[in-house]
């Protein structure tokens, strides 16, 4: 497949999961602005941090009166899992020259990991399978600006826009991303502690309860995979 064939797929493929995030970007746009923040204050953090969760919960922190610091510390400890996405991924873009591993990097998501890596998966010989990442990041990035844009300029002329419930559309997303990515045991016992945690530590301060689910999710995951490779080697020997 040639390049341009790699990154028009690649545009092609991320598209229903933008239809869930265009929504989520109108409602930070529009929380920005009742949180304090100018319009250029707003777009520029679309277009610096490029992470929907981390910018809503620095908004909550900001608008709460919360230092820098733990703003910081809470939106990187929020991100981590983009370090467990880079890992993934690394096999597949370390022959990459710097030039295309930075940007690449900056523009890895969810949505955008979600369907790179189906790419990554399908057993072809293609050289351009980067272009394909490419594109789906590359479009991811601009219609997350483009929503902050909009929710930027209808937040100041719907105020109460928030109310609208259009965040559902992200949850949906999510779902949808996550649900097909979960085809072993340890996966889906990971998930389901993750989100009993998550319910029970729903009113700690601070989106703490967020990063404990996190955490609770991985723990489990982790300790569920080895206990399984452990079985595998005993039942060889």
């Amino acid at each position: 497949m040639t390049r341009s064939l790699e990154f028009l797929h690649g545009c092609r493929d991320i598209l229903p999961l933008i239809v869930g995030g265009v929504p989520f970007g109108i409602i930070f746009g529009t929380l920005a602005v009742g949180a304090g923040l100018s319009g250029w204050q707003t777009m520029a953090m679309s277009l610096l941090v490029f992470a929907g969760s981390a910018q809503f919960i620095a908004i909550t922190l900001i608008s709460g009166g919360v230092g820098a610091v733990v703003v910081l510390l809470t939106t990187f400890v929020v991100n981590l899992r983009h370090a467990l996405y880079s890992a993934a991924l690394q096999p597949f873009v370390r022959h990459l020259p710097n030039r295309w591993r930075v940007p690449l990097a900056f523009w890895l998501t969810d949505e955008a990991f979600a369907v790179i890596q189906h790419r990554y998966a399908r057993d072809d010989a293609s050289p351009h399978k980067h272009w394909f990442f490419l594109g789906a990041a590359l479009t991811m990035y601009l219609s997350w600006q483009l929503a902050t844009l909009i929710g930027v300029a209808f937040g100041q002329a719907v105020p109460d826009m928030a109310s609208w419930g259009l965040d559902f559309a992200m949850i949906a997303t999510f779902i949808g991303i996550a649900v097909p990515m979960m085809r072993t045991s340890p996966q889906v016992a990971s998930a389901l502690v993750a989100g009993g945690v998550a319910l029970l530590t729903w009113e700690w301060p601070y989106k703490l309860g967020l990063i404990a689910a996190a955490m609770a999710g991985i723990v489990v995951g982790v300790w569920l995979e080895r206990l399984a490779e452990r079985r595998a080697k005993q039942e060889v020997r």
